[in-house]
């Protein structure tokens, strides 16, 4: 379970910050936020779908995720 104290931790990418990330394959399954980013002031975790064409949105935030091959 990721740590929800995560207000007083420094170095965590702020969430939600991008509004389009480029994924590999290997980083699925893919969840927004991302890994590595503060939890107090953010959505909660979704997994994200992709099409056929190897795309996804969030449907909290509205971020694109982007399959790179």
């Amino acid at each position: 379970m990721p740590n929800p104290n995560t207000a007083t931790q420094t170095g965590l990418k702020q969430p939600n910050a991008q509004n389009r990330y480029e994924v590999r394959c290997s980083d699925l399954p893919v969840h927004c936020p991302m890994p590595g980013s503060s939890l107090w002031n953010s959505h909660p975790r979704v997994f994200i779908a992709f099409d056929s064409n190897g795309r996804g949105r969030c449907s909290y935030c509205g971020a694109e995720y982007v399959i790179k091959i």
